[in-house]
């Protein structure tokens, strides 16, 4: 059996992904199980066990026409592997094209109406309620199947080497800490840097034993920088410093995660760490920490859940303004007294 599996992006739904993967290994343990990944993404597939190969796709040389002789020749290379099933995570044009092309005996799709890619699928992995979590919405594929759905494995297994290199970097073996994630794709999921500034202020003071170290790409920047500023010795700075995978341990080895909706988030939930999770314009029943909604956070407002990039209420982003500090902080209470996080 050769199965190909189309998840290109992003971190976050790669994450929610992974169980697929993990089941059609459990399932066809001799199989050969390729992933189509963009490369900004790849590392959290590359060296994983349950892996024959990773196809990487860059969509800037993808775009362009400089690079057509290269994506010509891998997708070559996939037909010529000649895949027992093709399965699209994805839903997009752009997969459901490449996937119809790859040419596999059988084609199995979800239903993500956007752009229609479902034209392409033989089998179309419907999405049994609006409220369908993104990840049972995956394994929807794995039913048509006829590959049995449990959770009987380890999402995301430890990566011994890059737990060792955290300790050689930073020294954090013997740290306890609360991990904040500030970072999002969208400016709506951001939560604001006064606000995650704030709020470390507050649990710096109620928690004295606990260090923090704060996570993210460059749009994070000023919130690590104020942190740091503001508890000094007690933080950890890594905005920008790490890779996916070093990421992924340090959320392993927290004792908490403070976190928008975002990649960091997905891979807390995958590893049942502790979460409080910022909710703005996205819906959690949906798409968010799987397993562990009792974390989340979001303001009972009208236009909530508005998926939307831009946000249109004439109080400019007030699902995250009337999201206090205070509130992740009796957040946090709330998972101590029902055992859910110890400091």
């Amino acid at each position: 059996m050769k199965i190909l599996i189309l998840k290109p992006s992003s971190l976050g739904d790669i994450v929610q992904a992974i169980p697929v993967l993990r089941l059609l290994r459990l399932h066809y343990a001799d199989s050969e199980i390729y992933w189509w990944v963009d490369t900004r993404f790849s590392q959290i597939l590359e060296g994983d066990k349950d892996l024959n190969g990773v196809i990487y796709f860059d969509r800037y040389h993808w775009a362009s026409p400089f690079y057509l002789a290269d994506v010509f020749s891998i997708i070559s290379k996939l037909r010529k592997k000649r895949f027992d099933v093709v399965i699209d995570l994805q839903g997009l044009i752009r997969s459901g094209a490449f996937g119809w092309i790859v040419n596999g005996d059988l084609f199995v799709g979800v239903d993500e109406p956007r752009e229609g890619a479902i034209g392409f699928y033989d089998i179309i992995a419907r999405r049994p309620s609006y409220y369908t979590h993104a990840v049972d919405w995956y394994l929807e594929t794995l039913r048509i199947l006829n590959v049995p759905a449990h959770f009987n494995f380890d999402w995301l297994p430890p990566r011994k080497e890059v737990i060792e290199e955290i300790d050689r970097k930073w020294n954090l073996a013997n740290s306890k800490y609360l991990l904040i994630a500030p970072g999002g794709r969208w400016k709506t999921k951001q939560w604001f840097p006064q606000y995650y500034v704030s709020l470390v202020e507050k649990l710096s003071t109620e928690y004295k034993g606990i260090n923090f170290v704060v996570i993210g790409t460059n749009d994070s920047f000023e919130t690590g920088s104020q942190i740091k500023e503001l508890v000094g010795e007690r933080c950890v700075n890594l905005v920008g410093k790490t890779t996916i995978l070093e990421m992924m341990e340090l959320i392993r080895a927290s004792k908490l995660v403070v976190c928008n909706d975002s990649g960091p988030m997905h891979i807390a939930a995958a590893i049942k760490k502790p979460i409080v999770a910022i909710f703005g314009p996205t819906e959690p029943r949906r798409t968010g920490p799987y397993g562990f909604l009792q974390g989340v956070i979001q303001a009972p407002l009208p236009c909530v859940p508005c998926f939307k990039r831009k946000c249109k209420n004439t109080k400019h982003l007030e699902c995250l303004r009337l999201i206090t500090p205070e509130m992740v902080v009796d957040k946090i209470h709330q998972l101590e007294t029902f055992g859910l996080v110890t400091f």
